[in-house]
């Protein structure tokens, strides 16, 4: 499948000063024909990477036109020639909004219907099971073309590209005091993430086109058409089925202020699970063997989950303007890193069994 990236580009960057002003002037230049007088706009402060607002006019609420600023420096981040053809693959196929325009520092896009879930939303039945199935749907997908490589997984490459990126120290004194406070010396996450390389390589978790953030704010239900749709693609890529789902199953604990006792039990994972292989493997007959060999990659993985985040929170944290304490963020998703490894980390039996 081969998509070119010719959407309409302004030459027009918003100041993170002006966003309201600056996201009026993309629409204005979008939607020629719409009342720029009486343009209204909704600001949606879910983001901790990149800033999103609305413009629509009234009784216009549903065309309303999104407009995202990325966040300082997230280019070293995000290839975002990739994620524009991210979007267009998924929206071809169904599974997402479509784009309209990018500008120098951000791009505007399609409105979609739906709420953002949060952590007791993602339990209800009604809604894991339609995430669930649209995940294993999207992994199914096999948008082969140049950008993407060759069916590879993204995530060792990606994690140490992250790694050199990661701050060594803050020019900010009380930042670098508390950087040493809460965080383990480069050499220490340098070893844990050799070890952690060496024994999830040997797990044969099948390469997929993955989303790679799926947390709870990337995932919209429309409850009066009884739909999920995923948003937010800037990391999509081929990567590693287990990973994937762990980073989801990760993410049951919230951003805010995560809350790690709400990871998803052996109950409920095994419930998602069936309902995710029966649509990836496409058939009703999943065997507990199955499920539970999904379960055991998936919980070897998270350990991944944690480290990758904590990584990308350290650079963020050097970059982002945003107002969100991402040195904090790091720390936590660490700890759960070296929490976790206590007791997730596989045998070379469990290895060979997986």
């Amino acid at each position: 499948m081969e998509l070119s990236t010719d959407v309409p580009h302004f030459n027009v960057c918003i100041s993170d000063d002006d966003i309201i002003n600056g996201a009026k002037e993309i629409v204005k230049r979008l939607r020629p024909s719409w009342p720029s007088d009486q343009f209204l706009y909704k600001i949606f402060t879910n983001g901790i990477s990149n800033k999103l607002v609305g413009i629509y006019y009234k009784d216009n609420y549903e065309q309303m036109v999104l407009v995202r600023v990325y966040g300082r420096k997230t280019d070293l981040l995000i290839d975002r020639k990739q994620e524009i053809q991210n979007i267009k693959i998924l929206h071809n196929a169904g599974h997402t909004h479509s784009i309209y325009a990018t500008f120098e520092n951000g791009l505007a896009y399609e409105y979609v219907e739906g709420d953002t879930l949060d952590t007791r939303s993602v339990r209800k039945p009604e809604v894991y099971t339609l995430v669930a199935k649209r995940l294993a749907e999207m992994h199914l997908l096999r948008p082969f073309t140049s950008d993407f490589g060759h069916n590879e997984s993204v995530i060792w490459q990606k994690t140490e590209k992250f790694m050199r990126l990661m701050p060594k120290c803050f020019s900010d004194i009380d930042k670098q005091k508390k950087f040493e406070k809460l965080i383990k010396p480069l050499s220490t996450l340098l070893q844990e993430y050799q070890m952690m390389k060496d024994n999830l390589s040997k797990i044969e978790s099948p390469v997929v086109f993955c989303h790679n953030d799926l947390l709870l704010t990337n995932i919209l239900y429309n409850e009066r058409e009884n739909k999920v749709t995923f948003i937010d693609f800037e990391y999509a890529a081929y990567n590693n089925q287990a990973f994937d789902i762990a980073n989801h199953f990760s993410e049951f604990a919230g951003v805010d202020n995560p809350d790690f006792s709400l990871y998803p039990d052996e109950e409920f994972q095994k419930s998602w699970l069936r309902i995710y292989l029966q649509t990836y493997k496409k058939t009703s007959d999943v065997s507990e063997d199955d499920v539970a060999d999904l379960y055991r990659q998936v919980n070897q993985f998270v350990l991944l989950t944690h480290f990758f985040w904590g990584c990308w929170s350290l650079i963020q944290s050097e970059n982002s303007l945003i107002d969100f304490d991402f040195l904090e963020y790091a720390a936590i998703r660490f700890n759960e890193y070296f929490k976790r490894k206590q007791v997730n980390v596989p045998s070379e039996n469990e290895i060979r069994n997986v």
